[in-house]
């Protein structure tokens, strides 16, 4: 009876123990599809989840009517999962004539245990599509006994590749940038904060360490970089870097640049070098060629400087445009001998006619009516010494020493032109102001910005500084009309219809690896028309070896270059004769009794 009682009691302690088990068991499932129901799945899903970059494009760089010079164009970068490749030799034989890439090439990037190895950065999508039609179709027709000889692992990554329409046109402004996005040189590197956009990001489900198609969900849109839009003109662009190629390489020059600016807002409408690149592919340009030579390069200008001298000594009032000066063929200066370009008894120039002949021993002698501390100083004005504020990367000072620093020879030299440094820019800003009254306006490149809705922020209107006054700039204007006259150094860069003036340079080059002067500059800067400028054209010709006048060499490109803006911007023909200016002593001895004749009457 005892054992009876006590199996009875162990029966019920056993029911009672199941029942409790079965209690706690379904309190946990309650707590578990219940209570902490939404957490597991949120685990779930976050474990099934992942999240990619969305790139974003860079802004556009644009020509001033909005023609594009540098875009971002979508691209697909090609990646593969090891280890989901079973046969890389297969696969690889495969998908090589569809990539363009070698067996080699292909079966080194798929082989190994990488879950995310790079077969093919931006590819066209075109491409990936092809891709991925021709392993689907392959993968279609697999009976499923050959079920594991499938073609998987590959997956597509958006980007975006950089291009440039325009080619070689425009390159050594606009730049390029690296493999990595970002900008390596010209406007792409100095603006690169601003065209780079922001990149955005997406999730997407993961299934057998794969993108499920459709899952994807943006997370953070990307955000486009803001546009650029230039002050240059494609047009004239493409007219000035035809003529200083076709330049170069009948001079057999080793570089040449020509800049067209408005001498009144400083916008550039067209820059142009030579010899330069393909922006599109940079993988074999020499490093000499991604420079920009009009803001990086330096040069002695030779006569164009002499400009300078004139307005300075013209706003001194130590001459005007008909004082006769005695000009030899030689001067002896400091212990050193200085002479003009070709040999002539003593003239008696008027400074106009100093001007027009470019004669170095005529300019200094009007040098020598400033003190050294006062030609520095309007040469300072001039912005030599310091950089334009173009705001184009790699921007060269230039070089003028302080007049504590200068010999006995300073002066005279730099009177004609040499004994400092300068670049294009520079060179061309000088000639704008002279232009604009005597008003120096900071050059610029840059028209405005404008963000992925379209909306455009111009450029702040470029700082102004006085140089010299109105009256002294029409006055040199008037000068420098006599060096494209058939008695100056320029006839060839005459256009007729128009008043041109301008300035012949021919400068002995610094050579700074052999440490001394080996060939020449030739340059031609100038304005039109000349009573009313509208545009400053500058024509750079670095170490010509077929002639090396500037006269004969830029004088031409100018011409044709200016003729086209002119006429591209429908400038009327100058309704103004040219005014007479006596170039010498006998000539001024004429013109003033032919004055005072037409008086009497």
């Amino acid at each position: 009876m005892g054992n009876l009682l006590l199996a009875k009691s162990r029966i019920h302690l056993l029911i009672i123990g199941i029942f409790l088990l079965f209690f706690l068991l379904a309190c946990q499932l309650f707590r578990v599809q219940v209570i902490q129901a939404s957490n597991y799945q949120s685990k779930a899903e976050n474990e099934m989840q992942s999240t990619r970059v969305i790139p974003a494009p860079r802004g556009d760089i644009t020509d001033v009517n909005g023609i594009t010079f540098a875009r971002s164009v979508s691209a697909i970068t090609i990646v593969v999962d090891q280890t989901q490749i079973t046969d890389p030799a297969r696969v690889a034989k495969f998908t090589a004539p569809i990539l363009g890439l070698t067996e080699a090439e292909i079966e080194m990037s798929i082989t190994g245990s990488r879950k995310y190895s790079i077969v093919l950065k931006n590819a066209r999508p075109a491409l990936w599509d092809q891709l991925a039609e021709a392993i689907y179709n392959y993968n279609k027709v697999l009976d499923d006994k050959d079920f594991d000889q499938r073609i998987i692992g590959f997956f597509p990554e958006r980007s975006f590749i950089r291009e440039y329409p325009s080619g070689k046109l425009i390159s050594s402004l606009v730049g390029f940038v690296r493999a990595d996005g970002i900008g390596a040189t010209g406007i792409e590197s100095s603006m690169n904060s601003i065209i780079t956009g922001t990149d955005g990001t997406y999730s997407y489900a993961r299934g057998y360490d794969a993108e499920i198609p459709g899952s994807q969900r943006e997370i953070i849109a990307a955000k486009a970089g803001t546009n650029i839009r230039l002050t240059i003109d494609r047009d004239v662009q493409w007219v000035a870097s035809k003529a200083i190629s076709d330049a170069v390489k009948s001079a057999g020059a080793s570089s040449g640049t020509v800049i067209v600016m408005d001498p009144k807002t400083g916008a550039i409408v067209a820059h142009a070098t030579a010899p330069t690149f393909d922006p599109n592919n940079t993988k074999s340009v020499s490093l000499s060629l991604m420079r920009n030579p009009s803001v990086q390069d330096v040069y002695e200008p030779g006569s164009t400087g002499k400009v300078m001298t004139m307005a300075a000594a013209l706003e001194e009032k130590t001459i005007t445009p008909t004082t006769v000066f005695s000009v030899p063929y030689m001067l002896e200066r400091g212990g050193s001998k200085f002479h003009d370009h070709e040999r002539h008894p003593t003239q008696n120039l008027t400074t106009s006619g100093i001007l027009a002949v470019s004669s170095n021993t005529g300019t200094i002698k009007v040098g020598e009516t400033l003190s050294n501390d006062t030609l520095y100083n309007y040469l300072r004005n001039f912005g030599i010494g310091t950089k334009t504020g173009s705001g184009l990367p790699g921007e060269s000072a230039g070089l003028l020493r302080v007049v504590s620093d200068w010999s006995g020879t300073t002066a005279p030299t730099v009177a004609f032109g040499q004994g400092y440094s300068l670049t294009a820019m520079q060179a061309t800003s000088v000639f704008a102001t002279i232009a604009n009254d005597g008003v120096r306006v900071t050059p610029t490149v840059i028209a405005g910005t404008s963000d992925a809705s379209g909306h455009f922020t111009p450029t702040a209107t470029q700082s102004s500084s006085r140089v010299v006054s109105e009256d002294t700039a029409i006055k040199l204007r008037i000068m420098m009309e006599g060096v494209v006259s058939a008695q100056g150094t320029a006839p060839s860069a005459a256009i007729p219809g128009y008043r041109v003036a301008g300035k012949t340079g021919t400068a002995m080059r610094y050579d700074q690896n052999t440490g001394r002067y080996s060939g020449y500059t030739a340059s031609f800067i100038g304005f039109a028309p000349a009573d009313a400028p509208r545009y400053v054209i500058s024509v750079t010709l670095q170490d010509p070896r077929n002639g090396h006048y500037g006269g004969s060499l830029g004088g031409p490109v100018f011409k044709k270059v200016m003729t086209f803006v002119l006429q591209s911007e429908h400038v009327a023909p100058t309704g103004t004769k040219v005014l007479p200016v006596a170039l010498t002593k006998s000539e001024l001895t004429r013109l003033r009794a032919t004055q005072a004749s037409v008086k009497k009457q």
